[in-house]
Protein backbone atom coordinates (compact mmCIF):
# COMPACT_ATOMS: atom_id res chain seq x y z
CA UNK A 1 0.00 0.00 0.00
CA UNK A 2 2.87 2.21 0.74
CA UNK A 3 4.22 1.87 -2.45
CA UNK A 4 1.00 3.07 -4.63
CA UNK A 5 0.54 5.78 -1.97
CA UNK A 6 4.40 7.06 -2.98
CA UNK A 7 3.77 5.73 -6.55
CA UNK A 8 0.24 8.59 -6.73
CA UNK A 9 2.20 11.18 -4.60
CA UNK A 10 5.26 11.37 -6.63
CA UNK A 11 3.19 12.70 -10.12
CA UNK A 12 1.56 15.52 -11.46
CA UNK A 13 1.70 18.94 -9.28
CA UNK A 14 2.09 17.36 -6.30
CA UNK A 15 6.28 17.52 -5.83
CA UNK A 16 5.93 20.90 -7.09
CA UNK A 17 3.43 21.72 -4.30
CA UNK A 18 5.48 19.89 -1.97
CA UNK A 19 8.67 21.57 -3.53
CA UNK A 20 7.17 25.21 -2.95
CA UNK A 21 5.95 24.61 1.10
CA UNK A 22 9.60 23.29 1.82
CA UNK A 23 10.83 26.75 0.08
CA UNK A 24 8.02 28.75 1.99
CA UNK A 25 9.03 27.24 5.00
CA UNK A 26 12.79 27.69 4.70
CA UNK A 27 11.82 31.26 3.67
CA UNK A 28 9.82 31.81 6.69
CA UNK A 29 13.29 30.96 8.78
CA UNK A 30 15.15 33.39 6.89
CA UNK A 31 12.40 35.94 7.63
CA UNK A 32 12.23 35.28 11.57
CA UNK A 33 15.68 34.97 11.52
CA UNK A 34 16.19 38.16 9.95
CA UNK A 35 13.26 39.76 12.65
CA UNK A 36 15.19 38.39 15.92
CA UNK A 37 18.17 40.33 14.71
CA UNK A 38 16.28 43.29 13.82
CA UNK A 39 18.17 45.18 16.51
CA UNK A 40 21.68 44.26 16.68
CA UNK A 41 24.23 45.96 15.02
CA UNK A 42 26.20 45.80 12.17
CA UNK A 43 23.68 42.50 11.14
CA UNK A 44 23.27 41.80 7.88
CA UNK A 45 19.57 40.11 6.42
CA UNK A 46 19.79 36.93 5.06
CA UNK A 47 17.46 36.16 2.19
CA UNK A 48 16.19 32.91 0.10
CA UNK A 49 16.00 34.44 -3.17
CA UNK A 50 12.23 33.90 -4.87
CA UNK A 51 12.51 34.70 -8.65
CA UNK A 52 15.69 32.08 -8.30
CA UNK A 53 13.40 29.45 -6.87
CA UNK A 54 10.64 30.34 -9.77
CA UNK A 55 13.27 29.64 -12.44
CA UNK A 56 14.66 26.71 -10.62
CA UNK A 57 11.23 25.28 -10.18
CA UNK A 58 10.08 26.00 -13.64
CA UNK A 59 13.23 24.99 -15.26
CA UNK A 60 12.73 21.24 -13.24
CA UNK A 61 9.17 20.72 -14.75
CA UNK A 62 10.64 21.79 -17.79
CA UNK A 63 13.50 18.83 -17.60
CA UNK A 64 10.70 16.50 -16.07
CA UNK A 65 8.12 17.77 -19.34
CA UNK A 66 5.24 15.24 -19.73
CA UNK A 67 7.16 12.19 -18.05
CA UNK A 68 5.38 12.49 -14.55
CA UNK A 69 7.55 9.10 -13.29
CA UNK A 70 10.65 11.17 -13.52
CA UNK A 71 11.59 12.60 -10.34
CA UNK A 72 11.33 16.54 -9.94
CA UNK A 73 14.77 18.41 -9.05
CA UNK A 74 15.54 21.54 -8.39
CA UNK A 75 19.05 22.11 -10.17
CA UNK A 76 21.70 23.02 -7.21
CA UNK A 77 22.48 27.02 -7.59
CA UNK A 78 23.95 29.01 -5.01
CA UNK A 79 20.75 28.95 -2.79
CA UNK A 80 19.29 25.47 -4.04
CA UNK A 81 19.84 22.01 -4.26
CA UNK A 82 17.80 18.58 -4.05
CA UNK A 83 19.51 16.38 -1.81
CA UNK A 84 20.09 12.48 -3.17
CA UNK A 85 17.10 11.58 -1.13
CA UNK A 86 14.68 14.50 -3.15
CA UNK A 87 14.13 17.43 -0.42
CA UNK A 88 15.05 20.82 -1.07
CA UNK A 89 17.56 21.94 0.26
CA UNK A 90 18.78 25.90 0.76
CA UNK A 91 21.38 28.50 1.73
CA UNK A 92 20.25 31.30 2.68
CA UNK A 93 22.48 34.26 0.94
CA UNK A 94 23.16 37.80 2.25
CA UNK A 95 20.65 40.17 1.14
CA UNK A 96 22.56 42.98 -0.87
CA UNK A 97 22.60 46.45 0.45
CA UNK A 98 20.05 48.44 -1.31
CA UNK A 99 21.27 52.25 -1.02
CA UNK A 100 23.10 52.58 2.71
CA UNK A 101 23.55 50.89 5.21
CA UNK A 102 21.11 51.89 8.69
CA UNK A 103 23.11 53.87 11.44
CA UNK A 104 23.44 51.08 13.50
CA UNK A 105 25.42 49.28 10.67
CA UNK A 106 22.41 46.75 9.51
CA UNK A 107 21.13 46.61 6.01
CA UNK A 108 18.06 45.03 7.75
CA UNK A 109 14.41 46.95 6.82
CA UNK A 110 11.44 45.70 9.26
CA UNK A 111 9.01 46.89 6.66
CA UNK A 112 10.51 44.86 3.72
CA UNK A 113 10.77 41.79 6.08
CA UNK A 114 7.28 41.95 7.14
CA UNK A 115 6.15 42.59 3.56
CA UNK A 116 8.18 39.46 2.65
CA UNK A 117 6.75 37.65 5.37
CA UNK A 118 3.17 38.59 4.08
CA UNK A 119 3.76 37.63 0.67
CA UNK A 120 5.56 34.33 1.43
CA UNK A 121 2.71 33.55 4.18
CA UNK A 122 0.13 33.91 1.14
CA UNK A 123 2.09 32.20 -1.26
CA UNK A 124 1.91 28.92 1.30
CA UNK A 125 -1.41 29.28 1.89
CA UNK A 126 -2.15 28.82 -1.39
CA UNK A 127 0.71 26.01 -2.16
CA UNK A 128 -1.35 24.32 0.72
CA UNK A 129 -4.74 24.72 -0.65
CA UNK A 130 -3.56 23.53 -4.29
CA UNK A 131 -2.13 19.96 -2.57
CA UNK A 132 -4.97 19.70 -0.31
CA UNK A 133 -7.44 19.74 -3.46
CA UNK A 134 -4.76 17.17 -5.27
CA UNK A 135 -4.46 14.80 -2.18
CA UNK A 136 -8.75 15.16 -1.67
CA UNK A 137 -8.79 14.01 -4.83
CA UNK A 138 -6.38 10.98 -4.57
CA UNK A 139 -8.25 10.04 -1.41
CA UNK A 140 -11.52 10.11 -3.09
CA UNK A 141 -10.33 8.21 -6.25
CA UNK A 142 -8.77 5.57 -3.56
CA UNK A 143 -12.36 5.21 -2.11
CA UNK A 144 -14.34 4.96 -4.91
CA UNK A 145 -15.97 7.93 -4.91
CA UNK A 146 -17.14 11.05 -6.78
Amino acid sequence: MAALVSHLTERGTIPALVTTLSFNQARMKVIAENVANWQTPDYRAKQLDVRGFQAALRDALDVRGSDVRRPLAVKSGQELRTDDAGRLRVTPSERPVDNVLFHDGTNLSIEREMADLAETGLTHELAATLLKGELDGLRKAIRGRI
